[in-house]
C-alpha cells in the first residue's frame, strides 16, 4: 500500500537564532497548519520558540 501525499516534511525554525533546528511531518490536507512549538535551541542552549518554514 502506498502512503498518500497528505502529509510533508518541514522545518522548525528557532525565532531567537534563525536556525532551522527540527524536521517534522505534518498534515497538509485542508490548508498549512500555523503553530509554534516550545522546543530546545542547541545554539543558545534554552528552550526557544520554534515556527514552521518550508524549504
Amino acid at each position: 500500500m502506498a502512503k498518500s501525499k497528505a502529509r510533508e516534511y518541514v522545518w522548525l525554525q528557532c525565532n531567537d537564532c534563525g536556525d532551522l533546528n527540527y524536521r517534522i511531518q505534518v498534515r497538509v490536507q485542508g490548508g498549512m497548519p500555523k503553530f509554534t512549538l516550545m522546543k530546545y535551541c542547541p545554539r543558545t542552549r534554552t528552550h526557544q520558540e520554534h515556527k514552521i518554514k518550508r524549504k
